[in-house]
């Protein structure tokens, strides 16, 4: 192999990567919008730098890694992580957790669809969901079906897009230039 060779083959391979780290990063209360690597990873498929099914892989994974790293904090630490911890109180404020609760009970799980469109929404629920105990098995199957349809529809946006989202990219930044 050629060096440019192989600095192709670890870019491609580490764009995989990072775009599921950063995922999980996201879903793991990173405050960054979800949907920045998602756009990121279309376009670059768009462009031929990603195998779109891998890289749409990469995606749905990250982002349920990410959900269910909440959720495990709020299953295993309870209502005590939103009091000894401040960090994760910035997330659910006790008037908050409630008015997700609430939520809840009168909407059943629609409120995860609704939840994965709002980013200041996201990662309290899903840390509530946990400290309400909703079965595991419920929570990634419902998980699942909302993270596949959400990053679905943004992914293959950007990536039927790709080359046209490019262009005001580039005039974009000839414009702010």
């Amino acid at each position: 192999l050629f060096p440019e060779k192989m600095t192709d083959i670890l870019l491609e391979h580490g764009s995989y990567l990072a775009i599921t780290v950063v995922l999980i990063l996201t879903g793991s209360g990173l405050p960054l919008p979800e949907e920045v690597p998602i756009i990121a990873a279309g376009i670059l498929a768009a462009h031929g730098k990603l195998d779109p099914w891998l890289a749409l892989a990469c995606c749905v994974f990250g982002a349920i890694v990410g959900d269910s790293i909440m959720y495990w904090i709020g299953y295993h630490f309870g209502r005590g992580v939103l009091r000894e911890h401040p960090y994760w109180a910035r997330f659910v404020t006790p008037q908050r957790e409630a008015q997700i609760e609430l939520m809840f009970r009168r909407h059943g799980l629609k409120v995860f669809f609704v939840a994965r469109f709002l980013v200041a929404l996201r990662s309290p629920v899903y840390l509530t969901a946990g400290i309400m105990r909703v079965s595991f098995r419920r929570f990634f199957l419902i998980d699942l079906i909302c993270a596949t349809a959400v990053v679905g529809v943004f992914f293959g946006l950007t990536y039927a897009f790709g080359e046209q989202i490019a262009w005001l990219f580039r005039r974009a930044e000839g414009w702010l230039t």
